[in-house]
């Protein structure tokens, strides 16, 4: 992963490939390209002209917008790479983290091949130094472990490793001996190294990711970070009852597994529970999907996988909230074993639940984790699932949907996924959606209404949440896997998204900030 470091170093004297400064679009129409703070040296350096040299190469402060120009004479770097900014913000207000954080993601991506760039972007507080290094690791992310090993192998020997990531970030205008400065700059490059991970997992083939290989990665980092941990493998999951998980994998040859990741906190006051689905790769079932629809379907995961990092980055930080973590892990296939429309299924909780559809299978693996997870009382229970493409027609493809039994706890949820950037939406619960999901046979379908598809997920969900227990259902179908274009820190391929929603979370529970 790329190195970061605080330095106090001047642009104009560092050794590096590349200086990175931002720019900014002028108030009003004929406000022009305006320099960032942070790059006053560099400007002075151009005699003062530098806006005026971008504009002529095109520039215009637009958001993500990269430009590249030589350096001047005495620079001990080649280059200047200047970030548009967007908007230059209103008089007595700074930039925004999440401003920050997505050009800074954009200059590491355009430094893809790079060994070292200094940024020098803006920094009033310790929380743009923060933005800044999780924009840049999330930025230089890059998934190329089935890629041209060959190639690879030679260009390095060549010393001409275009495709390896930016190499070593050094940010400028921080305060390197500041506790404050450094504590911000360790936790975005804890939580930046277990979203990318969640990244590596989603993008990972389901042949090399079944739901047993899954848990086999769990109790590795659950091992190296003091997590404990506990897999219940089909034999398990048969003697428990949790005919959800048994009922999705009963099709695939990879049996399912639900992982437990505890990370407990001698100080925490309060107690969250994640619950994660976790379909290594869809296929649809019997209720097969139709072609076109199953390529991208080994990103399925993306919730345990959020889970799964999120987990992990609160005992990389040592948060003081007690956090349990529940991977519910199948494949779902379609053979003469699997689950068929019609049938029904006793669910962990002893409810029953009639089939009508097996592509609507990650509510029946959440269904059986929640109800366990309930057990624990948890003062909160958060799923995140890449549930419903109704979702997805309801808010596109960059935002995710936020559902709850509390509408005080939706809004801090919502609050909080704004916070850390994570483009997101309070969705209602209507009542009257869940008549559609009454069964003539069972106590309950898995399938209701077909419009307000998203929501009727949600009310099913909700039918197994321990009484009492507040609870929240993210559906990230949209964001969690991105096919076009890389653009600010959001590669192409898996996102990570929901990790820093959720260790956000934490955090404020920590901090006694959601009551």
């Amino acid at each position: 992963m790329t190195a970061l470091t605080l330095s106090t170093a001047a642009a104009t004297g560092l050794r590096a490939d590349a200086i990175v400064v931002g720019v900014a679009k002028g108030a009003g129409s004929k406000g022009g390209l305006v320099v960032a703070p942070g790059a006053e040296a560099v400007d002075k350096a151009y005699d003062g002209k530098l806006a005026s040299v971008l504009e002529t190469l095109g520039a215009s402060g637009g958001e993500g917008e990269v430009t590249k120009l030589p350096a001047p004479s005495g620079f001990k770097a080649p280059v200047v790479v200047a970030v548009g900014l967007g908007e230059v913000p209103e008089k007595d207000e700074t930039y925004g983290t999440d401003a920050l954080r997505r050009a800074a993601g954009a200059a590491a991506r355009a430094l893809t091949g790079s060994k070292k760039a200094a940024f020098a972007l803006p920094v009033e507080e310790p929380a743009d130094a923060g933005a800044l290094a999780e924009g840049a690791l999330l930025g230089a992310y890059s998934f190329d472990a089935y890629k041209g090993q060959a190639d690879a192998k030679a260009a390095k020997k060549n010393g001409k490793d275009a495709k390896a990531p930016l190499a070593e970030v050094a940010l400028l205008g921080g305060k390197p001996r500041d506790k404050a400065y450094k504590a911000a700059v360790e936790r975005a490059v804890a939580v930046a190294e277990e979203l990318n991970r969640a990244r590596d997992l989603v993008n990972t083939p389901p042949n090399d990711l079944s739901p047993e290989d899954f848990a086999a990665v769990a109790q590795a980092a659950a091992k190296e970070h003091g997590i404990k941990v506990q897999v219940l493998d089909e034999k398990a999951l048969t003697k428990g009852g949790y005919g959800g998980i048994l009922g999705v994998g009963a099709g695939s040859d990879a049996p399912p597994r639900l992982v437990k990741l505890s990370y407990t906190s001698s100080k925490a006051k309060k107690h969250l529970a994640f619950v994660g689905k976790g379909i290594t790769y869809d296929s649809g079932g019997i209720s097969l999907k139709p072609a076109g629809h199953n390529e991208t379907m080994k990103c399925d995961m993306a919730g345990a996988a959020a889970v799964f990092a999120a987990v992990v980055a609160a005992a990389r930080l040592g948060l003081e909230v007690n956090v349990t973590g529940w991977l519910a892990l199948a494949e779902n296939m379609p053979s003469g074993s699997a689950t068929r429309p019609g049938d029904v299924l006793r669910m962990y909780s002893g409810k029953t639940v009639e089939v009508l559809n097996t592509d609507a299978e990650g509510r029946l693996v959440l269904a059986d984790a929640i109800a366990k997870a309930s057990e624990d009382q948890p003062d909160a229970i958060v799923d995140v699932a890449t549930l419903t493409g109704a979702m997805m027609v309801a808010l596109g493809n960059r935002t995710f949907g936020i559902m709850s039994n509390d509408d005080a706890f939706r809004t801090s949820v919502h609050e909080i996924a704004e916070e850390v950037g994570e483009p997101s939406w309070p969705m209602p619960l209507p009542t009257d959606l869940r008549k559609g999901m009454d069964s003539p046979t069972a106590d309950i379908a898995n399938m209701g209404e077909r419009m307000g598809g998203g929501l009727v997920a949600g009310l099913f969900l909700k039918e197994f949440v321990g009484e009492g227990i507040t609870w929240a259902h993210l559906d990230i179908a949209g964001p969690a896997f991105h096919e076009g274009a890389p653009y600010g820190y959001t590669p192409k391929g898996g996102t990570g998204t929901a990790v820093r929603t959720l260790v956000r979370l934490a955090e404020h529970t920590a901090a006694g900030d959601l009551g």
